[in-house]
C-alpha cells in the first residue's frame, strides 16, 4: 500500500515538471516570433525615416552635392594655378606641391563646411571644439611650430637657395635641401649636417652663393724676378679650366718673410670645384715654377762663429 502511494507521488511530479517546460518552451517561442516583427519593423522604420529625410531635404541635399563636387574641381584648378604661380618665381619643386595641396584642401574644406551647412549639421560646436583642440596641441608642439614658421619665412625671404654655400651658427656648408622644418647642408667631407629652421631664423649668416674664392700661397726667393714671377702664375690661372675667368683672380706679393717673398693667390671657382681646384693648382704652380728655375725656398739659417779657434780652445779646456 505504501509503495504505492509513493508511485503515485512520483508519477504526480513528473507530470508537473513536463508541464513546466512543455509551458517554459512555449512561451520562449512566443518571444521569438515576437522579436522576429519587432527587428523587421525597426528596419522597416529606418528605411521610412531615410526616404522622408531625402524627400523633404531633397533640394539641400542636392546642393550639397553640387558644392562638393564644384568645390573638389576650383580646389584642382587653384593647386596647379598656386604651383605654376611659384614656379615661375622659382621656388623648388617640393615647396611648390607643398602650397598647391595646402590651397587645395583649405578650398575643399570650405566646400565641404559650406555643404554640411546646406543639409542642416550645426557646426558651431563643432569649430569651437576644434579651435580648442588646435590651441592644445599649439602649446603641446611649440618646438615643432617654431621650425615650421621659420621654415616658412626661409622660403618666402630666401636668404640662401638650394646649392650655395653658406656659413651660420659655427657651421658651413652647402645647401643641399630647404624643407619646412630643418636646413640639410653638405659638408666639404661629404657628410650631412641638419639644422633646425628656428636656429637659422635672426643669426647672422654668410652665403658665398654658387662661387668661392680660394686662398693660396706660394713663397719664392728673394733673388727672383717677381714680375716674372707673377706673370708666370697668371699664366697657370689662365689656363686652369676651374678656374673662373669672368672674375679677375687676385694675385700680388702678400708678404716679405724672413726667408721667401710670399705671393697671395685668389682665384674664384665653383662650390664643387673649391676641393679639387686647389690641389690641381699647387701642383701646376710647383711644375711650372721649376720649369722656370724659379727657387721655393725653406727655412734655413747661417751661423757664423767669429774668433772660432780661440773660442774652440776655450771650450777644450
Amino acid at each position: 500500500m505504501t509503495g504505492a502511494i509513493f508511485r503515485r507521488m512520483r508519477t504526480r511530479k513528473l507530470s508537473s515538471l513536463c508541464l513546466l517546460v512543455s509551458a517554459l518552451t512555449a512561451a520562449a517561442a512566443d518571444q521569438a516570433t515576437q522579436a522576429v516583427p519587432a527587428k523587421g519593423n525597426s528596419a522597416a522604420e529606418w528605411s521610412r525615416e531615410i526616404i522622408r529625410y531625402v524627400l523633404d531635404h531633397g533640394p539641400a541635399l542636392l546642393g550639397a552635392i553640387l558644392m562638393l563636387a564644384v568645390g573638389f574641381v576650383v580646389s584642382g584648378w587653384l593647386s596647379k594655378f598656386v604651383e605654376r604661380g611659384l614656379e615661375r618665381k622659382q621656388f623648388e619643386p617640393p615647396i611648390r606641391m607643398l602650397m598647391g595641396r595646402i590651397a587645395r584642401l583649405l578650398v575643399f574644406g570650405l566646400a565641404l563646411m559650406m555643404a554640411l551647412e546646406t543639409m542642416g549639421f550645426k557646426l558651431t560646436a563643432l569649430l569651437g571644439l576644434i579651435g580648442v583642440a588646435g590651441l592644445g596641441a599649439g602649446l603641446a608642439t611649440q618646438g615643432v611650430l617654431g621650425n615650421l614658421v621659420a621654415g616658412l619665412t626661409i622660403i618666402f625671404t630666401k636668404p640662401f637657395r638650394v646649392g650655395e654655400y653658406v656659413e651660420l651658427v659655427g657651421v658651413q656648408g652647402q645647401v643641399e635641401a630647404i624643407e619646412l622644418f630643418n636646413t640639410v647642408l653638405m659638408h666639404a667631407d661629404r657628410s650631412r649636417v641638419v639644422i633646425p629652421n628656428r636656429k637659422l631664423v635672426g643669426e647672422v649668416l654668410h652665403n658665398y652663393g654658387t662661387i668661392r674664392q680660394l686662398d693660396l700661397q706660394v713663397g719664392v726667393a728673394y733673388n727672383c724676378n717677381v714680375t716674372e714671377t707673377l706673370g708666370v702664375v697668371r699664366e697657370i690661372l689662365a689656363s686652369n679650366p676651374r678656374v673662373i675667368k669672368e672674375l679677375t683672380p687676385g694675385v700680388g706679393v702678400n708678404m716679405l718673410a724672413d726667408s721667401s717673398i710670399n705671393i697671395a693667390i685668389k682665384p674664384w671657382v665653383k662650390v664643387s670645384d673649391y676641393g679639387p681646384a686647389q690641389g690641381e693648382l699647387y701642383l701646376a704652380i710647383l711644375e711650372r715654377f721649376r720649369q722656370q728655375k724659379i727657387e721655393i725656398p725653406f727655412p734655413q739659417r747661417d751661423i757664423r762663429l767669429l774668433d772660432g779657434a780661440g773660442a774652440l780652445g776655450q771650450l777644450t779646456r
